[in-house]
């Protein structure tokens, strides 16, 4: 027992310094990575506009479900004006970027780390390394990047979304729109809409570099990229929850 609990924290630390290294290599390569424009434009068409429908999707009924819930309750007590500003607080603090997030890292994990995957036991990456092609700036950078502006845009839209879907319930729960919208005014701030970009950001810098690493990673054909876009799915959606408590308790 001991001997597996051992390897398994050795694999766990190698495997973080092997991201640590990706992300360190990334950055100073940014720099010098010239017309990125087109791949990064790619990219963000093939990872985040593609992932709007899904998002949709899934905030209206996350913002639904809250709001149906907040809502029997504080009716119950007496204090169903403040349900506006409630939902409001939940889907732009932690809802929105949470639920996107795992969306995200769902979708855009798997796409990102199946595509690396079949370009490494192929031996597309190393054709592009004897055209000295750097594979960080060819693959990972416009990926990284076109994730960093993706996913914040992505929790935005969740945001209103969750929010509107909200007050279709409260709507037919007999709640005054004015109440609604007014107490979501004086009760949410600017940080609070910040907050939740930041994580977005964070999150969407988290997925990408996991995704990317696992599927430069891949070997043994076939199944070994099957192999590892589930490991890049289930690392990044841990990653995802792990970030969002520690970026809850610096941020609010």
């Amino acid at each position: 027992m001991l001997k597996s609990l051992g390897k398994a924290i050795l694999d766990f630390v190698t495997e973080l310094g092997h991201i640590t290294l990706l992300c360190v290599n990334s950055i100073r390569k940014v720099r010098r990575t010239h017309n990125l424009s087109n791949r990064v434009v790619d990219q963000l068409l093939h990872l985040g506009i593609k992932s709007v429908p899904m998002t949709i999707v899934t905030s209206a009924f996350v913002g639904m479900a809250f709001t149906l819930q907040v809502t029997k309750e504080f009716i119950r007590f007496g204090a169903g004006e403040m349900i506006g500003g409630i939902v409001a607080m939940a889907m732009w603090r932690e809802l929105a970027p949470l639920i996107t997030g795992v969306v995200f890292s769902g979708r855009v994990g798997a796409a990102i780390s199946a595509e690396l995957g079949s370009m490494k036991v192929t031996e597309q990456i190393d054709a592009l390394k004897t055209l000295s092609q750097s594979p960080i700036k060819f693959l990972v950078i416009p990926r990284i990047i076109a994730c960093i502006i993706g996913l914040p845009l992505l929790v935005g839209l969740s945001d209103v979304v969750g929010f509107l879907s909200g007050f279709l319930i409260a709507n037919a729960a007999n709640i005054n729109p004015y109440a609604y919208f007014g107490s979501a005014e004086s009760m949410l701030t600017i940080h609070d809409i910040v907050g939740g970009l930041i994580k977005a950001v964070v999150f969407g810098f988290v997925i990408a570099v996991i995704s990317c690493h696992k599927g430069l990673s891949a070997k043994g054909g076939a199944k070994g990229v099957g192999i590892v876009t589930t490991r890049a799915v289930v690392d990044s959606l841990i990653a995802v929850f792990v970030l969002n408590y520690f970026l809850s308790t610096l941020l609010y």
